[in-house]
């Protein structure tokens, strides 16, 4: 059966908090939607949770299930989902989150109205102390060739770091064979980041569609924990890396010189927070293995030529490359500037 829309969840020990997701999906007010969900193998009866709303609801008909033989992680469930859905777009969201009624209504008038690629909403996040902090974007259309990535990339952070909460014409992603990469760590924040370079038309909703709640335990609080497993740091800088390599088939569009900057700041903030929890990660990182992960994506050469954010490229290319004693004083500092460490 197809379907306008598939809305993708990968679960995971999600009991507690899955049987609110999934009817913030079910209570949408468009019709023709897939709930395709990938059982990830938590065995912490979530599953249960899904079968007995699968049974009871009217639309649960239209909730299907895949299960892996074991746990797999979130990067191969999500891309089973792109695999496997049957909509023509498709809108990820995670097993603890939950979405506004008029989410999926909502994006696909905006692609009907625009001929849209993609639809990005605004969201909130819910804090464990219940502060609420809204990230909002501008309402945008992006009609041109490279305008999205452009615009993503005009500033540090400017976009979101997460799959979630945005609708995508599901054969672009199979088309550009454009998939997580298998770790455990950021390969969300990897798979938008590349994402933007494959769109030519979008749109930008002010609209909040999404709210993440965050809770004891979520992956993105892991900077709270006494202690940190390098394994765990080493996959975001290898996330990192994988950017910087797709990046050489990008140095001849516009945004590429902001597109390295922002690559470079994310490492610098990983490389101050290894300093800020250094006696907490597990085994220490050495001040080498620090300088190594501030390796810049493009050439001397090529950050001369640059137009736009040449010389903060030429800032972090010239500290990468000093000795490690020196590059690492000098993220400290910076850090202690910016209020990080």
């Amino acid at each position: 059966m197809r379907y306008d829309v598939t809305i993708g969840i990968p679960v995971y020990k999600s009991v507690d908090y899955i049987g609110r997701s999934i009817e913030s999906a079910l209570n949408q007010t468009y019709e023709s939607v897939e709930f395709l969900i990938v059982d990830d193998m938590g065995d912490d009866g979530s599953i249960d949770v899904i079968r007995h709303i699968q049974d009871s609801h009217p639309r649960g008909n239209h909730i299907h299930v895949i299960s892996h033989h074991a746990n797999l992680g979130v990067a191969a469930s999500r891309n089973d989902i792109i695999e496997k859905a049957h909509g023509d777009y498709l809108y990820f969201m995670d097993s603890d989150d939950v979405i506004a009624e008029n989410t999926i209504e909502l994006m696909m008038k905006k692609i009907g109205e625009n001929d849209a690629e993609i639809v990005f909403g605004s969201y909130e996040k819910i804090e464990i102390d219940g502060g609420r902090n809204v990230y909002q974007y501008p309402a945008l259309q992006l009609f041109e060739k490279d305008s999205l990535a452009s615009f993503a990339y005009r500033k540090y952070a400017g976009i979101q770091a997460s799959a979630c909460n945005y609708l995508i014409k599901t054969s672009i992603l199979r088309e550009h064979n454009h998939r997580f990469i298998d770790v455990n760590y950021w390969e969300d924040f990897v798979f938008t980041f590349n994402l933007v370079t494959c769109i030519s038309r979008a749109v930008l909703l002010s609209d909040i569609t999404y709210t993440y709640l965050c809770h004891e335990g979520s992956l993105s609080h892991y900077q709270e924990r006494s202690v940190i497993s390098k394994d765990e740091v080493l996959q975001n800088i290898s996330s990192i890396n994988y950017l910087k390599k797709t990046s050489a088939l990008l140095c001849d569009k516009v945004y590429y010189p902001n597109r390295c900057f922002n690559i470079m700041m994310t490492d610098f903030y990983i490389a101050a927070n290894i300093l800020k929890r250094r006696n907490d990660i597990v085994p220490s990182f050495s001040d080498r293995e620090i300088k190594a992960a501030l390796s810049h994506p493009a050439t001397w050469r090529q950050i001369f030529t640059f137009r736009q954010s040449r010389m903060k490229n030429l800032l972090f290319y010239a500290i990468g490359k000093m000795p490690s004693a020196l590059c690492v004083a000098i993220i400290w500092c910076l850090g202690k500037v910016k209020k990080i460490i």
